[in-house]
């Protein structure tokens, strides 16, 4: 009988968990130890009662550099934060899980109940910003975990940044699925003004009870899309990010997400195929056998097809993209959707660096000049 460290479709104790994307614990890959179960025949008296709901735990962390710096050539900014390792959302697809092996934790529920919180990180952001011959291009906010996730709403890691960026005039992007981001519109919508701010709002797809499975903690599509509303009223360029797009489970939606969100007053767009790269073929594999049984086969049938006959190739020319026949087909579709509502391409927009100034060190006598 296989080992729950390394699931597949066939495992009998498996089941969804209500709130939670992944249902196993996976080793990571620089696991060297490997555990082995055997059915002691009870397994199935205990798959019959109530099994106890993991909780989501946060971990306290010093961070002694929090702005990384980003080369691939398929990724439109150079630089990049993120507050948070792990992401309570808990989105089945997110690139982001396998880099929670580096913590010694599990890609699968680990990724999304074992969070850490970098306790400094806007004090290290101003130190950061401060250093003699730092040269500002926009920074990214969320390119590994979403910065709006739950456990922001009480931490706040994500506007103490902000107050630090609004304060330094710095350019920066943001990529979230949270309508939480509704919550700093007071500093977003007077530097929207400046020229120093995009936001992105990933959205799938329209189909809530799918979305319930896919990402369980992230706002609701039909939310996302009147965050979209909140910010473009308010001044805040705005774009759409369809991604990941499932072929055979949500492909079908592009075309209506893209409307709505044209209609309330996106101006830019772009999207993105399923990537599995390590762990994550195992997570999403046993995922569909969990929630779409019947069309797993021609899931990863389309996949494979869009990644040269594997569940993922890493290359930077089509790893966003796909190839083959299907991937052509849902460039033509996004390409003519986004010519019928005059979408720019995302990340096209120039952000303005010009008014940058560096934050000045914090003193208990504060500042004469």
């Amino acid at each position: 009988m296989a080992a729950p460290s390394d699931p597949t479709p066939a495992d009998p104790w498996l089941r969804a968990l209500k709130g939670r994307g992944a249902a196993s614990n996976p080793l990571g890959r620089f696991e060297t130890i490997r555990r082995h179960a055997e059915d002691d025949g009870w397994q199935h008296a205990v798959l019959d009662e109530e099994q106890p709901r993991p909780q989501t735990m946060v971990t306290e962390e010093r961070a002694r550099s929090v702005i990384t710096r980003n080369d691939s050539p398929d990724i439109g900014f150079d630089q990049a934060m993120n507050p948070y390792r792990g992401c309570e959302h808990g989105c089945i697809y997110c690139f982001a899980r396998p880099s929670h092996s580096y913590l010694n934790l599990s890609p699968g529920l680990d990724f999304e109940t074992k969070l850490r919180a970098k306790s400094n990180f806007a004090e290290v952001l101003r130190a950061e910003l401060a250093r003699p011959g730092y040269v500002p291009k926009p920074i990214n906010i969320g390119s590994n975990t979403d910065v709006y996730q739950p456990i922001e709403k009480h931490r706040q890691l994500t506007r103490a940044a902000l107050e630090v960026l609004a304060e330094c005039r710095h350019p920066f992007t943001i990529v979230t699925k949270n309508a939480l981001i509704e919550r700093d519109l007071d500093l977003l919508a007077p530097m929207a003004r400046n020229g120093l701010v995009q936001v992105f709002i990933s959205i799938n797809s329209l189909d809530n009870q799918l979305a319930a499975k896919l990402e369980p903690r992230a706002s609701a599509p039909h939310r996302r899309i009147k965050a979209v509303r909140t910010l473009a009223e308010a001044g805040v360029p705005v774009g759409v990010l369809v991604a990941p797009i499932i072929p055979a489970l949500n492909d079908r939606d592009m075309e209506a997400v893209l409307d709505q969100a044209a209609a309330a007053g996106a101006n830019s767009a772009g999207y993105t195929v399923l990537r599995l790269p390590h762990e994550l073929k195992v997570l999403f594999r046993e995922w569909l056998a969990l929630h779409a049984p019947q069309r797993a086969e021609h899931v990863m049938s389309l996949v494979q097809q869009m990644n040269g006959g594997r569940d993922y190739d890493s290359n930077f020319a089509t790893r966003m993209r796909g190839q083959g026949v299907f991937a052509d087909l849902l460039r033509r579709r996004f390409e003519v959707a986004c010519r019928r509502h005059g979408f720019g391409r995302a990340w096209e927009l120039t952000l303005d660096t010009s008014h940058f100034v560096p934050p000045r060190e914090s003193s208990p006598q504060g500042q004469l000049f």
